[in-house]
């Protein structure tokens, strides 16, 4: 037990599980993303019904939500501490990793990855309270479905993004969002070792093209919605 503290207190293990707990979270966006496009249905039924399901895993879904709250907490908690121990090691600009074509790595994403990480776990706590909890929602949402009284969450997206503020508001999120994984996947595949003249413009570039899809998937929804759907 303890090389394996004394491994993941080094800089390498930290880097290790900020790669991997990142990872994770990139998959769990993956199928939040896909459970979410129910919202573009129209079938208000379909989608509580989806939701209602994911709530009656009970004891499961407890477990589960502790995963991701371990994850992200080790995530933001690595990060932050291999972004001190640089800053302490080196007050002066660092180099930066090169690509095969000699560009830098040093991009906006990379430079303020500490930044939106921390923005973007301010907004996991509003919306986990306002989706999941209600917080600040003036009254119920439910509805009944084949006898069954169920959360009516399709209705509650529907208002929250109907307002212009909320939605808008959303929006930079999400622009976030991409900044976030358009470095943070190729980093993680990095931290785990995985640095070869072959694979990593591709891994480079597949972080490009899902940060893109996972974020242009998130912001659509809204507009969608606020545009067209609430009509």
């Amino acid at each position: 037990m303890l090389p394996f503290l004394t491994a993941v207190k080094s800089s390498v293990g930290k880097k290790f599980l900020m790669a991997i707990t990142g990872l994770f979270w990139v998959f769990f966006l993956i199928v939040h993303l896909a459970g979410n496009l129910a919202l573009l249905s129209g079938n208000g039924d379909f989608y509580n019904k989806y939701s209602h399901f994911l709530m009656s895993l009970g004891e499961l879904l407890y477990v589960m939500e502790f995963l991701l709250l371990a994850f992200i907490l080790t995530h933001i908690f690595s990060g932050v501490s291999v972004a001190l121990g640089k800053m302490r090691a080196r007050p002066q600009n660092y180099d930066v990793q090169k690509d095969l074509g000699g560009k830098s790595r040093k991009t906006v994403s990379a430079s303020t990855m500490i930044y939106s990480g921390l923005l973007l776990l301010i907004f996991l706590v509003v919306h986990i309270s306002h989706f999941k909890y209600q917080v600040g929602v003036d009254r119920e949402y439910f509805t009944i479905i084949n006898g069954t009284r169920m959360h009516d969450l399709y209705q509650l997206v529907y208002d929250a993004f109907g307002n212009l503020w909320y939605m808008l508001g959303y929006e930079v999120i999400m622009i976030l969002v991409f900044s976030h994984l358009r470095h943070g996947f190729w980093s993680a595949f990095q931290s785990l070792g995985i640095n070869h003249p072959r694979w990593s413009p591709v891994i480079n570039t597949l972080g490009v093209v899902l940060a893109s899809v996972i974020g242009f998937g998130f912001l659509i929804l809204p507009l969608y919605i606020h545009f067209i759907g609430g009509r």
